[in-house]
């Protein structure tokens, strides 16, 4: 069976950048200094409001992958052993690669993707005009084709939810959150233009999630 795991990073954009409304709209119960950052980081998190700066797909098996992420300049490398290449595009250049490249696994893996990377990635997608190569929300109770982590370590939601931080070092597994910030911060590196360090951060996860993936799939998977 082929197998990918992948995450993407996304930035929100400027309040500014929306109108009266929809500003009135995003700031709504926003009454304290404190709500309006939060209210503000949030827009991170919303196909709506935000866009997708980096996806990473690892193959679980064989540790090779890729990162797309966007750049000011174009520019292609590989990281150090070989086994990661990373490539700058528009978001429209993700998208488009993510859904040339998915269809072609049996299963993929993700990290919450159920409740946040894949209705991200369908409706950006469609506000773009892109249309989705596969459905990646299938059926919920199995992990055969869409293996998302927070279902199975939760037991789909009967146990306490935990980021992938915490999971990962519950398994003594690095993670790039070690590195000082989230990726809920990943807005500030943007605009300053640190786009390779968001790239690695991204590749980071994907990597944490792989190495996560093979300890439930070792101890916890009872489809096989």
């Amino acid at each position: 069976m082929a197998k990918i795991v992948f995450d993407i990073e996304t930035t929100g954009y400027p309040l500014e950048s929306f109108d009266e409304t929809q500003q009135q709209y995003i700031m709504k119960f926003s009454e304290t200094e404190e709500k309006k950052e939060e209210a503000i980081r949030k827009l991170n998190l919303s196909a709506l409001t935000a866009q997708l700066v980096a996806i990473g797909m690892l193959n679980p098996e064989s540790n090779a992958g890729k990162v797309f992420y966007q750049s000011n300049e174009q520019e292609s490398f590989k990281s150090d052993d070989g086994t990661i290449e990373f490539i700058t595009g528009t978001e429209a250049d993700l998208l488009n690669w993510f859904w040339e490249t998915i269809p072609r696994y049996d299963q993929f893996i993700t990290f919450n993707g159920r409740g946040f990377d894949c209705p991200f990635l369908l409706l950006r997608s469609s506000i773009l005009g892109i249309k989705p190569s596969r459905n990646l929300l299938p059926y919920r109770y199995s992990s055969k084709e869409h293996c998302d982590l927070l279902e199975q370590l939760t037991f789909y939601g009967v146990t306490r939810r935990f980021n992938l931080d915490f999971y990962c070092k519950a398994y003594a597994i690095p993670t790039p959150k070690d590195k000082g910030y989230t990726g809920l911060e990943l807005g500030e590196l943007f605009r300053a233009g640190k786009y390779r360090e968001i790239a690695h951060y991204c590749m980071g996860d994907v990597q944490a999630t792989a190495a996560l993936y093979r300890k439930w799939d070792e101890l916890l998977n009872f489809e096989k």
